[in-house]
């Protein structure tokens, strides 16, 4: 048997890939590929669909969809005496779970087992000993591993996103929010990769470039075609993606995260997230976050863990685009925010809470 572990990143396409391996988890069991549940909900799901009570999975369901996320929260909180997310329900504890998880490899006897989530990124900064328990977990099995990392310029400003979306409350970017995060897995991918490599010693691991990731066609087509397993043809791979704001409303969502009550700052974000592309009055590609000190700041910071990467892959530059890196996008943040202020229109706002914050943000940033 063989067990395949994705291990992240974070913001790289893993939703995609999770979607994809749960909305066909019954037709890759019957090749002998297992994407296993780890507690009763996911599993009542899978019933359901083998059953024919459902017609197809219900991937609103985040234990069906991310059951590894789900497992990587609980091993995470078992060990720090914490909370699992709210959004994954209550969760059984983590021998139910792996116990779980073990049973349907004995039951089902698959020829490949795929775990895949993003948290297990999180593992490599002082978490060793949990990846030591899934080394553990099928000891006799082939171990296979995969990572994609995305340019760490690009990186920060997406998870920086994604802390706002969550409803977080941090400074901004350009006033030392890109560089605090610089000593943890979010800016150090050699914290995140190194752990694995060595407990994982002999396995086969594919460090994955993004941009590379985007040119195969996405995570998913690029998981499947890198990974030493045949997967069946013609499966449907598309799926819902995480949605992200705009990076011209980065700055209206952060003071509103600060502001407003947290069901208002909650609605601006909605506003925000279902936004369409069209509407975009700058596109994400076109807005500076970071400014050009701070980005000379990341590069420098960066260089020992890219020549780490490098070492790892062989390549002469994992990221073959790194000087861009230093590179400034052609439009501020500033002048992106103002953009973006001026093209809302007020009807379009839920509340008249958020129509004066919109009102009282233009008059100070415009």
């Amino acid at each position: 048997m063989k067990i395949i572990i994705y291990f992240g990143h974070h913001k790289v396409g893993s939703t995609a890939l999770q979607t994809y391996l749960a909305r066909n988890t019954l037709p890759l069991l019957r090749e002998g590929i297992l994407y296993p549940a780890v507690e009763s909900q996911g599993m009542s799901h899978l019933l359901a669909q083998a059953a024919g009570v459902q017609t197809k999975p219900d991937l609103s369901c985040m234990n069906l969809r991310e059951p590894h996320n789900a497992l990587a929260f609980r091993m995470l909180a078992t060990k720090n005496n914490g909370k699992t997310p709210a959004w994954h329900g209550a969760l059984p504890g983590l021998p139910a779970m792996l116990t779980t998880l073990r049973h349907q490899v004995e039951v089902l006897q698959p020829h490949t087992v795929i775990l895949c989530s993003e948290v297990f990124s999180n593992f490599g900064h002082g978490h060793e000993d949990l990846i030591q328990k899934l080394h553990h977990l099928f000891p006799d099995a082939e171990q296979e591993l995969y990572c994609a990392l995305r340019r760490p310029d690009e990186y920060v400003v997406s998870w920086y996103g994604q802390r706002l979306r969550f409803g977080q409350k941090p400074r901004a970017l350009s006033d030392g929010a890109a560089l605090a995060s610089t000593k943890g897995i979010h800016f150090d991918y050699q914290k995140v990769v190194e752990p694995w490599a060595r407990i994982f010693c002999g396995a086969h691991m594919h460090l994955r470039n993004y941009n590379d990731i985007l040119s195969a066609g996405g995570s998913v087509q690029d998981f499947i075609d890198q990974v030493s397993c045949k997967f069946p043809a013609n499966l449907p791979q598309h799926g819902p993606s995480n949605s992200g704001i705009p990076r011209a409303a980065y700055e209206i969502v952060r003071r509103a995260n600060h502001e407003l009550s947290s069901e208002n700052a909650g609605q601006m974000r909605r506003f925000f997230l279902d936004m369409p592309t069209s509407q975009l009055p700058v596109q994400n590609r076109d807005v500076e976050l970071l400014g050009e000190g701070t980005r000379h700041d990341l590069a420098e910071r960066f260089k020992p863990i890219h020549d780490y990467l490098n070492k790892v892959t062989g390549e002469v530059a994992f990221f073959p685009d790194i000087d861009e890196m230093r590179i400034a996008r052609p439009i501020s943040e500033q002048e992106a925010t103002a953009r973006m202020l001026d093209s809302l229109v007020p009807d379009t706002l839920q509340s008249d809470d958020l129509r004066t914050f919109v009102s009282q943000l233009k008059q100070i940033l415009c």
